[in-house]
Parts: structure tokens; C-alpha cells; sequence
């Protein structure tokens, strides 16, 4: 099934969904898984023209459109279809003997088992039978069909797949195939023009132009590393794997997701970046799966108030939250609380941006970091490591007193009996939080129920007199909270009501 993501939205929308744009049916029911202006005549637009192959501009130009980008690169975007068999849930009327009775005690007949079918697209990346999809059109399929723009059939074979970028290579045993050739997605800018290619809907092959809207989107909890490029040329389910081209008819991107109200195009889809998906690809064909390195440390973002808290710039560097001692980076001597502003003499703009440049490096390269640590400026260097493969009684109980930042929050002693329902390790310590009122200050920083509670102001908790203590020597003032939620560590900023 294709996965879908609910977030916010105002009263306008009932829902927004991001959804990954495979389409497909099983038997008879639905579903799915697998800066120039346009106004007036002020800029002039660069179009190709088809008998020539160069580009000119003007009106004259503007009509003829942008077939000749197209002419070449249809031919190498492919339809996959994939099916697999699934179980289907029986219902348990099927076995009541009341119910049964109605049909002379057979009862109507529900298949166990079903074929569920997927569609997608891909990009032919090689003459001899290479293919670029989204790891979600093929995922768990047992028979995958590549169909070419020439309606030409062949059985694919899946060569690797990633589903941390959700990219996967498919191969056909074909050769003398038409291809793509290979942008460079890191020299993308807003407002570029975007071709997307695929096969929405399954209707078939479907060009449409939008521009560059924004790059370097993340945070959308998709894939675990996203640097999409997002754009508003119209894609739709079916379109996943497909081809996004720039005005040089060079391919930037593959078409994975959109942000939908009702799971067709609003203007909002997503691609991954080519040299990422490059990357993947590069990887598979070389070993078969993708390796990645690892420092072994828990990030996140600064914010401007953890950024006051630990005496670094807001918004910049990525936040080390927890340290895994037996990992390169423990090992290393890197501490929770560090700032890792520098990675190999390039500023580390968040958490996302060094965890994409950390997983686009290999196990045992050498890195170089500058940390800052209590306002002091660190240099920590070593050698990466191999990402591992893809995540009290009432008695007891402790609260703030009304003149705190952490008014109103109660917690409980962390017996481990509660650890085992929470699933920490036997050697985590803390207090666990037992109630957040919603409007409190604590519940605005994003505290919750269920939360432990290991440091106050980067002071070890090991009781709940220990945190009442730490919590009245805070007063009013900005509290910094780590907490252990379901296994991870994270740096809250509780501030003054």
C-alpha cells in the first residue's frame, strides 16, 4: 500500500497527505502502493527550436513549445507494473454460527488469498537495461513488467534497492536502449523550469512543465535521508520512478511523492535529487546494497533557543543529543551536548545536512569535525564507521512548585517495570513524566506523557527529589531538558511563561 503521511492543515483542508505516487488495483476495489517571467513580454524564454536544436527566444519561439526536449527523453521512460500476493483478513462473521446459518450453514466464501497489483514509472539509465524507480513501486513484488514507450514487454529483474532514499535498480534484458543523460541536481535554483515524465493513473506516457519550487526539502519523515527537490509540474499516482528533467532535457530527478488533500496533483510534488539517486544506484551496482558511514550520535537541530543555551549560533551546526560510547564518534570522545558546527571544513547547516553528508560517505573514511563544546571550539577527527542497515506509584510522585518554568508537570519514579513499558534500557535513569497540562509552557516545548526525563540543564536525574531539586534552583528561568522517548534522546527548551 502506498504510504501516506497526515499533517497539519488549516480549515480549508480537511486533511493533507503526503503521499508516495505509486498507483495500482487489487481485484475489484482501489488501492494503491507501489526566474524568467510568464507574464507579458518583459523576459525573453528560451525555447528549443526542432529543426535546429539550439535554443532561441521570443514569441515566435514560444509558440512551438518544447517538443524537441521531449522527442528524445519519452522514449526512455518505462511503465512497471508489480504484483505480489498478499493474505486477505478474514472476517470473523465468516465463522459464527449464526451468521452461517442464513446460507444454510456454508456462509458466503472469501478468497485467503489475493493478487494486489502495483504501477510506476522508471528511467532508462543505461543501453543495455538499467533502470531507475522508486523502491515503493517494486517493493515486495514477486513479478515486475517494464513496458517500453514503444509498447515492448519485458520481465525486470530487481538488482537492489535502498528504502532509506526509496530508490531501487531494476534490469530488463534488453540492450541498444534509449537514455537519459544526467544533470546535476546540486546546481538547481528556484524558479527553474521542470519537466516531469511517467505514467499517472496508468492512462500512459504524460508530459507536464511546471518550475523549481523550492530544493533541499526534508522533514517531511518519507524517507530516513530527504533532500528532495519540490516542484509544481503536475505529477499523480503512477508517476513514482519517473523522469524530472530541466530545460537542457537532462534528467535531475526522480518523481516520488506529492502533498495532496485527496491524492491527486495540487501543485506540490516531490523528486529525488538525481546525484543522490546517482549515488544509490552507484552503490547497488558496486556491492549489492548501499553502505553508508556512521559516527554513531543521536542530532538535531539548533534552535535559537538551544543555541543561547549552549552559547552557539542559532540555526546553525547539528546538536549532539546522545552518543552511542561502543561508536566511532563515543569512541572519539564526542559528548551529548557538542555542537558539530564543521564536517571536512564545510559549515554544518542542521541536522539533516550532516546526516545526508555522513551517509554520502564510506565506512572508514576519515573525518574531520569541529565541535563546540561549553563555548570552547573542539577538533575531533576518525574513522567512520558502517551505518547499521534500517529504528512508579503514586506516592512517589513529583511536581514543580507554580513559580517554575515546568509548572504543572507531575512526574514518577523510573521503576523498571516502567522502563519495560516504555522499552528503555535497563540503564537508562530518570524520572518519567506522568502528566503535561496542555497549557503549559513544558507542553509548548513539546514535553510529553511518557517522556523520561534524564537531564535538567545538563544535570543527571536519578530520582525525583533530584529533579525537584534541580527544577527549584531553575526557578523561572529558560530550563533544557534531555528526554528519552521510546529509546531516543532529545534537548527540549522549556522557556518562562
Amino acid at each position: 500500500m502506498a504510504r501516506l503521511l497526515q499533517v497539519r492543515q488549516s480549515a480549508a483542508l480537511a486533511f493533507v497527505a503526503v503521499v508516495l505516487i505509486a498507483g495500482g488495483v487489487l481485484g475489484l476495489a482501489a488501492s494503491s502502493w507501489a526566474g524568467h517571467s510568464v507574464l507579458g513580454a518583459t523576459h525573453e524564454i528560451p525555447v528549443y527550436i526542432a529543426q535546429t536544436g539550439h535554443a532561441a527566444s521570443g514569441s515566435a519561439a514560444n509558440a512551438m513549445g518544447f517538443a524537441p526536449l521531449f522527442k528524445p527523453a519519452l522514449p526512455a521512460v518505462v511503465s512497471i507494473t508489480s504484483s505480489r500476493i498478499v493474505k486477505v483478513p478474514q472476517s470473523p462473521f465468516f465463522n459464527d454460527p449464526f451468521f452461517r446459518q442464513f446460507f444454510g450453514g456454508q456462509g458466503p466464501q472469501a478468497p485467503e488469498e489475493q493478487r494486489e497489483r502495483g504501477l510506476g514509472s522508471g528511467v532508462i539509465i543505461s543501453p543495455d537495461g538499467y533502470i531507475l524507480t522508486n523502491n515503493h513501486v517494486v517493493d515486495k513484488g514477486t513479478d515486475i513488467k517494464v513496458t517500453l514507450a514503444d509498447k515492448k514487454q519485458f520481465t525486470g529483474k530487481v538488482i537492489g534497492t535502498d528504502p532509506q532514499t526509496d530508490i531501487a535498480v531494476v534490469k530488463i534484458a534488453a540492450t541498444g536502449l534509449p537514455t537519459i543523460p544526467l544533470g546535476d541536481s546540486s546546481k538547481l535554483e528556484v524558479g527553474d523550469y521542470a519537466f516531469a515524465i511517467g505514467n499517472p493513473f496508468g492512462v500512459g506516457e504524460t508530459a507536464t512543465m511546471g518550475i523549481i519550487s523550492a530544493t533541499g526539502r526534508n522533514g517531511l519523515s518519507i524517507e530516513d535521508y530527504e533532500d528532495f527537490i519540490q516542484t509544481d509540474a503536475a505529477i499523480n499516482p503512477g508517476n513514482s520512478g519517473g523522469a524530472l528533467l530541466n530545460a537542457r532535457g537532462e534528467l535531475i530527478g526522480i518523481n516520488t511523492a506529492i502533498l495532496s488533500g485527496g491524492g491527486g496533483n495540487q501543485g506540490i510534488g516531490f523528486a529525488i535529487p538525481i546525484n543522490m539517486a546517482k549515488y544509490v544506484m552507484d552503490q547497488i551496482l558496486k556491492n549489492g546494497k548501499v553502505v553508508r558511514g556512521y559516527i554513531g550520535v543521536g542530532i538535531q537541530d539548533v534552535t535559537p533557543e538551544l543555541g543561547r543555551a549552549f552559547h552557539v549560533a542559532a540555526e546553525k551546526g547539528a546538536l549532539v543529543s546522545s552518543v552511542d560510547a561502543s561508536s566511532p564518534g563515543g569512541k572519539a570522545g564526542l559528548q551529548r551536548g557538542d555542537v558539530i558546527t564543521e564536517i571536512n571544513g564545510e559549515t554544518v547547516q542542521g541536522a539533516n545536512d550532516l546526516r545526508l553528508k555522513v551517509g554520502a560517505m564510506s565506512p572508514g573514511a576519515t573525518v574531520h569535525l569541529k565541535v563546540n563544546r561549553n563555548g570552547e571550539t573542539k577538533d575531533v577527527s576518525f574513522a567512520l564507521g558502517e551505518a547499521p542497515s534500517s529504528k512508579g506509584a503514586a506516592n512517589n510522585a513529583g511536581g514543580a512548585a507554580e513559580n517554575s518554568s515546568m509548572r504543572g508537570v507531575q512526574v514518577d519514579e523510573l521503576t523498571n517495570d516502567i522502563r519495560q513499558q516504555l522499552g528503555l534500557k535497563p540503564n537508562v535513569k530518570g524520572v518519567v513524566v506522568t502528566d503535561v497540562p496542555g497549557d503549559s509552557a513544558a507542553a509548548d516545548a513539546g514535553l510529553q506523557r511518557g517522556d523520561v526525563i534524564e537531564q535538567v540543564n545538563r544535570q543527571p536525574v536519578d530520582s525525583v527529589s533530584e529533579y525537584e531539586r534541580l527544577i527549584s534552583e531553575a526557578g523561572k528561568q529558560t530550563i533544557v531538558l534531555l528526554i528519552n522517548r521510546g529509546g531516543n534522546t532529545t534537548f527540549l527548551v522549556v522557556q518562562p511563561e
